[in-house]
């Protein structure tokens, strides 16, 4: 784990928002219905495939904004704290850090598996046109936020993980004055009834995210298990 790198050849920083998978910690509305085991082993398998993903990208570094510098799972991830503070504060902090050393940065959760290479690589193209770039979750929240500059404020007091908080966003930035370029919406999972969709959405595609497929497929063999 490192906390400083070189992107002196970069033209983007993916930070890839997480906690470190530690059971009791992550996924916590999931842990009453599959317990807090089974939900860091979800978290881990949803961080190792997102940034897998994010690592193919061209041209692009890969930086996990964490809650704490040790317990992620992946070796020689460089590690930035997210610091203090609602989400909003915690973005602007990680995204203005990351801008003086490139001119694109791309804020990303781990929640969204599935999400190709190509998907970020649009994301950079878009962004290229544009001031901002945005990827809506099917459930009204956002799995990516790019940005050329992040002024003090500009993502202050917006609501978070609510049905409108791609929304409420999405108009933070108009208000602004700045140009919003749209991705296609993309599901995440935050519930057990996200599972199923997510696990029909991704077994035909294996190496998008191998190890979240792995998971709910074991939970699936379980549940069906328990059910009989």
């Amino acid at each position: 784990m490192t906390t400083e790198a070189d992107h002196s050849a970069s033209a983007a920083i993916f930070c890839l928002f997480a906690k470190p998978p530690r059971a009791g910690t992550v996924k916590t509305r999931l842990i009453p219905a599959i317990g807090a085991e089974a939900a860091a082993a979800l978290a881990t398998a949803l961080l190792r495939d997102t940034f897998a993903q994010l690592s193919q990208v061209e041209g692009a570094e890969v930086v996990i904004a964490s809650t704490a510098l040790e317990g992620i799972p992946i070796e020689r991830a460089t590690v930035w704290l997210q610091g203090d503070g609602d989400l909003g504060a915690r973005l602007e902090r990680v995204l203005r850090r990351a801008l003086r050393d490139v001119p694109m940065v791309f804020a990303v959760g781990a929640d969204s598996p599935g999400l190709s290479r190509e998907r970020y690589e649009r994301a950079i193209e878009a962004l290229a046109h544009a001031d901002a770039v945005l990827g809506p979750s099917e459930d009204g929240g956002f799995y990516l936020l790019g940005l050329r500059a992040c002024p003090e404020g500009l993502l202050a007091e917006l609501p978070w993980s609510v049905e409108n908080t791609y929304a409420a966003t999405r108009g933070r930035l108009w208000s602004r004055g700045l140009v919003v370029a749209e991705l296609a919406p993309w599901f995440d999972i935050d519930r057990v009834e996200d599972f199923e969709n997510a696990f029909e959405r991704l077994h035909g595609q294996p190496a998008l995210a191998p190890a979240t497929i792995e998971w709910l497929g074991q939970w699936r063999r379980t549940r069906g298990t328990s059910d009989g």
